[in-house]
């Protein structure tokens, strides 16, 4: 599975969002250049988009279902020229989806007019939300980063750095917030870290991404990570931040560098390319075969694959082909609807693998469907042998923070070990990477890192 565009059938656990924003003294074309970096940021969420810009004395928006190329002809138009502007793309992981949840989120208050585009899933939602409902707040929306806009909208304090400390004074959980304000560009990381976020001062102008990758659409620009807990006002008169009551740890989620993240993007300061090789390689100095071939699912598996197949020294092959203009299978009603989407989706190459004791490497296993479908195409293609290599530990708790993660019943690491998923996928052997030797790999220590899909070591309390 893989947010950049394989999302086999039932295996992914979701996609979730990505922020971007500009803001220049003077006009600029915003909307082509959100255009860009939303573009670069695709894989972090398909159902929805939309931008917000700074026009005269307020804000406009413009959302839509589906992805950035179809608002191509209007936001390239060069129609538009505003100082700031904020994007989000997004998959719903809180909330449910349709347009009415697509961000960003615009409300005019008493505070002034906002738009707010959120990256990240608030884990107290619930008790906040209900405290907000008992004080006569009315939702437009189901999702959790409303809950932020009405905190804004209702604190007591002014002056807009005293009215974020206390509107996000006792909000837990990931927030990764590009914020416009008037006149003002706000940016805005959880005091946990949970999800990236980057800033950049480029020609003249700032920006702001979840990846580096949406900074470096535009040009070659030095960024900087947005530190855990800091909070970033740009505006007509410079820059300034300043930073939310520290937390006891910090909780970057790891799925951002095994899974989530785009391969050219540099994620919690490590090279995502990188980090994903090196996990491969680990994956073959802890295996117990020899294979005749390394075997990648596309495009998910593909970096570990390959760091396998030079530790180990063996022969790296495409044996599995994807086709690209296939959609998605997974929404499919019916198992054997889901299965022969997934069968026009992923296409053995009998000339590569046939009489091949073969490793096929992929990054995570959650439900085990897909896995089976594709032991099953690489045995009709004559694969003498398919050993399934992770290169993740076992998923077995759902995700609070922002990745949509099915419940415990509906993980196959809950019911049952390697050797019965093996046995229910076909697969002649399954092995994952233990989380001590991911944490060492990716140098991520548990003070430092998420890891609760993997172990239910939750940062925050579960409301």
């Amino acid at each position: 599975m893989n947010p950049e565009g394989t999302d086999t059938a039932d295996e992914s656990p979701g996609h979730y969002c990505g922020v971007a924003a500009v803001f220049a003294d003077t006009s600029l074309d915003v909307q082509s250049r959100l255009f860009y970096m939303l573009f670069a940021q695709q894989h972090r969420g398909q159902e929805a988009c939309g931008i917000a810009w700074r026009a005269d004395d307020t804000i406009q928006t413009d959302k839509h279902l589906g992805m950035v190329s179809a608002r191509a002809d209007s936001w390239l138009s060069g129609k538009v020229s505003s100082g700031c502007g904020i994007g989000h793309v997004r998959y719903a992981t809180h909330g449910g989806g349709g347009l009415a949840n697509a961000q960003p989120v615009l409300v005019h208050c008493n505070k002034g007019h906002i738009a707010l585009a959120h990256n990240g899933n608030i884990s107290n939602s619930a008790a906040l939300k209900e405290t907000l409902f008992s004080s006569g707040s009315i939702f437009q929306t189901t999702s959790d980063s409303e809950i932020l806009l009405h905190r804004i909208s209702c604190s007591t304090e002014t002056g807009k750095e005293a009215v974020l400390r206390d509107a996000l004074s006792g909000v837990e959980g990931a927030y990764s917030l590009c914020i416009m304000w008037d006149d003002e560009l706000i940016v805005v990381r959880d005091p946990m870290g949970f999800r990236p976020l980057y800033i950049a001062e480029w020609q003249n102008a700032w920006y702001a991404a979840s990846e580096t990758c949406g900074l470096k659409a535009l040009g070659p620009m030095d960024y900087r990570e947005v530190e855990p807990g800091e909070c970033i006002i740009i505006g007509k008169h410079g820059i300034r931040s300043f930073f939310l009551p520290s937390a006891e740890r910090h909780a970057r989620c790891i799925f951002e560098l095994f899974y989530f993240a785009r391969p050219d993007s540099n994620i919690f300061g490590q090279s995502v390319y990188l980090a994903r090789k090196a996990l491969g390689a680990a994956i073959a100095r802890n295996d117990n075969i020899t294979p005749d071939l390394v075997v990648p699912v596309p495009d998910s598996g593909t970096l570990a694959a390959l760091g396998y197949a030079e530790e180990a020294g063996i022969p790296f092959a495409l044996g599995l082909t994807r086709n690209h203009y296939a959609g998605r299978s997974f929404i499919l009603p019916t198992k054997n609807e889901r299965e022969l989407a997934v069968r026009m989706k992923l296409h053995a190459v009998e000339d590569v693998v046939a009489g091949k004791r073969i490793v096929i490497v992929d990054d995570s296993l959650v439900r085990g469907t897909t896995s089976g479908i594709i032991v099953s195409l690489l045995k009709e293609a004559g694969a003498r042998e398919v050993h399934l290599r992770l290169s993740s530990p076992e998923l077995r708790w759902p995700c609070y923070y922002g990745i949509d993660i099915p419940t415990r019943e509906e993980l196959i690491s809950n019911r049952l070990d390697s050797a019965g998923i093996a046995k229910l996928t076909g697969a002649d052997s399954v092995r994952f990477l233990p989380l001590e030797v991911m944490r060492s790999c990716l140098n991520a220590p548990e003070n430092e890192y998420c890891c609760a899909c993997f172990d239910g070591k939750y940062p925050t309390k579960i409301s």
